[in-house]
C-alpha cells in the first residue's frame, strides 16, 4: 500500500463517554481545568472547581445529555463519525488514493494522542489539523493546539504539521449555512421568522484583550446575511451558553428571546453558525430550553435550524479546506 501523502486529524471540543454524572464529572474536570477556558488563578479555581462545581454540575449536565444521547451515543460523536467517514470517501475521489483522517476530542476520547498514533501507524509523515470550528477563539481552536502540542512532546519523531486557524468567511462556509436556511424556509412555507445567529459565548475580557471571536461571529453573521438577501432588521447576533458570574459576549441569546417576544416578535428562526456539529448546546439549549423562553414570554412561533453535520456542503468544503492547505504536500 502506498504511503499517504497527509492525513488529517478532524477535532472538536468533546463529550462524556455516557450520560451519567461519573463520566460527566470526568470531562468536566478536564475541559474546565485548561486554562484556555478558564484562566482563573490555579489554587483559587481548583478549589471552586472540585469543592463546588464538580459537586453539583454533573447530575444536572447529565440528565440534559440523557435528553439528547442515541443509540449511536453523544449526537456530537455520532455526527462526528458520519463527517470523519463522508471525508475519508471525498478526499479518496478527489485524490484517487485513501487519505487517512482521525477524529479527535480535545477533551475526552478519542485524545489528540490517540488520533495521532493512528495516524502514524496509518504511515503519515504530515498531518493537517482541521478543528471544526469556524471562528477563531483562544477557548477552543487554541486549545487544540496546546492539547496537540503536549500529546506531541514525548515523541522522538515529529511529523510536519499544519493548522487551520479558522474558516469563518470562506465561501463555501457561507455558502452551506445560506443554503441550509434557503432550505428550513422551504420546508416551512408561509410566516418567516426573524433570524437569530446565536454564537457559543466567552468571557469579554478574552475579546478585550485581542481574541478575535467577535469580528469573527460578526463577520460570518454580516455574510450569511447577504447571501440570504437579509435586511438589517431581519436578523441579529447573539451569544449563548454563559457560564459564571462574569460579563461575557453581549446580546445574550435567552435574554433577547425573552426581549423579542414582549416587544410583540412572534416568528423566529435560529441556527448557531458556531457549531459544526450538532450537540448538546444546539439540541437541548437552543431546540428546547430557549425555546420555552420564547414561548413563555409570548412568543408563537420558534424554529431551530440544524447544524451542517454531515450534509454534503458542509463535508464539500472540508474537503476544499484540505486541499488548500495541503497543497505542496
Amino acid at each position: 500500500m502506498p504511503t499517504p501523502p497527509f492525513g488529517v486529524m478532524l477535532v472538536n471540543l468533546g463529550t462524556p463517554d455516557a450520560p451519567t454524572p461519573q463520566a460527566v464529572r470526568r470531562y468536566l474536570a478536564q475541559f474546565l481545568w485548561d486554562k484556555r477556558v478558564v484562566d482563573a488563578p490555579r489554587p483559587l479555581w481548583w478549589l471552586i472547581l472540585h469543592g463546588i462545581i464538580l459537586r453539583i454540575r454533573p447530575g444536572r449536565v447529565a440528565k440534559a445529555y440523557q435528553s439528547v444521547w442515541t443509540e449511536e451515543g453523544s449526537p456530537l460523536m455520532a455526527i462526528g463519525r458520519r463527517q470523519q467517514q463522508a471525508l475519508i470517501q471525498t478526499l479518496a475521489e478527489r485524490h484517487g488514493q485513501a487519505i487517512p483522517v482521525e477524529l479527535a476530542m480535545t477533551y475526552g476520547n478519542p485524545s489528540l494522542k490517540e488520533a495521532g498514533l493512528k495516524l502514524r501507524d496509518a504511515g503519515v509523515e504530515r498531518i493537517l489539523v482541521l478543528p471544526l470550528y469556524p471562528q477563531f477563539s483562544r477557548s477552543t481552536t487554541a486549545a487544540i493546539f496546546d492539547g496537540l502540542a503536549r500529546a506531541l512532546k514525548p515523541c522522538p519523531h515529529l511529523p510536519e504539521l499544519r493548522f487551520i486557524r479558522d474558516y469563518h468567511d470562506h465561501p463555501g462556509y457561507i455558502e452551506a449555512l445560506a443554503a441550509r436556511v434557503r432550505e428550513h424556509w422551504s420546508a416551512h412555507p408561509g410566516e418567516r421568522g426573524k433570524l437569530i445567529m446565536s454564537y457559543h459565548g466567552i468571557p469579554k475580557r478574552y475579546a478585550d484583550r485581542g481574541d478575535p471571536y467577535f469580528r469573527h461571529c460578526e463577520e460570518t453573521s454580516r455574510k450569511l446575511a447577504q447571501a440570504l438577501g437579509l435586511d438589517e432588521g431581519a436578523w441579529m447576533m447573539t451569544f449563548q451558553s454563559r457560564f459564571g458570574r462574569e460579563e461575557w459576549l453581549k446580546p445574550y441569546t435567552d435574554e433577547t428571546l425573552k426581549t423579542l417576544a414582549k416587544e410583540g416578535v412572534e416568528h423566529v428562526d435560529i441556527i448557531s453558525p458556531a457549531f459544526a456539529a450538532d450537540c448538546l448546546e444546539t439540541l437541548e439549549e437552543l431546540q428546547v430550553e430557549n425555546r420555552d423562553y420564547f414561548l413563555e414570554a409570548g412568543g408563537k412561533t420558534y424554529r431551530y435550524i440544524s447544524a451542517l453535520n454531515d450534509r454534503p456542503d458542509h463535508i464539500a468544503l472540508l474537503a476544499d479546506l484540505v486541499e488548500q492547505h495541503t497543497k505542496g504536500w
